[in-house]
């Protein structure tokens, strides 16, 4: 039996507002006097994105370290759920919907949505969107994700992902996608909360029991970025039509994270500072490779275009003996 386990890092909400676990009982939601909410003090492009996620706060140190992080490419090292999710949400007639700043998050706890694996009953807390898809399959990605997000009786995490995408002539939608974003317009702005319509998950409920879904252990795909988290991503996606896609993106806009290395490999941003070290000593084609517990960066050989590099360099160092003898360059 898969055994869930729990966040590997606890931090406290000021820290990362607004993050995945948003809503749970590692971050309580946070509205302000003004019925509005806290929004994301992270972002997806520039020094909040999230190459620089590590530098802006100490807690989220495993964005750039960890070695077990998501979201990932699906492929065939990824198996399918050992026990598959029961999911079961009875229809409400609404929901709260709140713009997170980087993302639209509907609001379910207490609403009696729960996914049961086993033995192990999780709440849904709540559910959010990504565009693109965080998660590629085979590396294909999908026009648009839904994280539905659950934690267990002990704090364990869990999310069940669905992809979603254009079919046929690209006019058919899933009916809980018209809904949730019927008041859309409300939202618009960073922090603004409204109502979503009469929400049914009926069409989801289906689509899981149909779908084969793939299991793993990861990370959160926002600050902290913390381990232990387990993802149930679903491989066929769900319908959306273009007008609903084109609405959401303009209010989302971009929030999708980069894909992650292997699961159990190297974070790529620590290989790609290991590079960056050495190539600022040596400005020529250079390799990484894993030995070990370490990285090891090394030259590559028979680069096009490294005797250019290379002739470059003995010259400036003839200058620089010149210079130092009193002759001119």
């Amino acid at each position: 039996m898969f055994s869930f386990k729990t966040l590997a890092t606890i931090v406290l909400p000021s820290l990362v507002a607004a993050s995945c676990m948003h809503g749970t009982s590692h971050m309580k939601r946070q509205l302000t006097s003004s019925n509005t909410v806290a929004i994301s003090n992270f972002g997806y492009s520039g020094l909040q994105g999230p190459l620089n996620w590590a530098g802006l706060s100490l807690a989220n140190s495993a964005c750039a370290t960890s070695a077990v992080q998501s979201p990932i490419n699906i492929d065939s090292t990824i198996g399918l759920a050992e026990v598959k999710p029961v999911f079961e949400a009875p229809d409400v007639e609404e929901a709260e919907i709140e713009n997170l700043g980087t993302t639209v998050e509907v609001v379910m706890e207490g609403l009696g949505a729960k996914t049961t694996v086993g033995d192990v009953e999780f709440e849904v807390k709540q559910f959010h969107f990504h565009t693109p898809s965080e998660h590629r399959i085979a590396e294909e990605y999908s026009v648009m994700e839904m994280h539905i997000v659950h934690e267990g009786p002990n704090g364990e995490l869990a999310v069940i992902a669905v992809p979603f995408d254009f079919v046929d002539d690209g006019s058919s939608t899933t009916s809980l996608l018209t809904s949730v974003f019927e008041n859309l317009a409300d939202v618009t702005v960073p922090g603004s909360v409204s109502k979503t319509g009469a929400l049914s998950f009926s069409e989801v409920v289906s689509h899981l029991e149909s779908s084969d879904i793939f299991q793993y252990t990861g990370s959160l795909t926002t600050p902290p970025c913390a381990e232990g988290l387990t993802f149930f991503v679903a491989k066929e996606p769900m319908p959306i039509d273009v007008q609903t896609f084109s609405a959401v993106k303009k209010v989302i806009k971009f929030n999708a994270r980069f894909t992650q290395n292997t699961l159990g490999n190297f974070n790529l941003l620590t290989v790609a500072s290991s590079v960056d070290k050495f190539l600022v000593q040596n400005p020529v084609a250079a390799v990484a490779k894993k030995e070990g517990d370490e990285i090891v960066v090394d030259k590559e050989e028979n680069v096009e275009g490294e005797g250019e590099v290379v002739e470059d360099n003995n010259r400036r160092e003839q200058r620089r003996r010149r210079r130092r003898r009193g002759w001119s360059s």
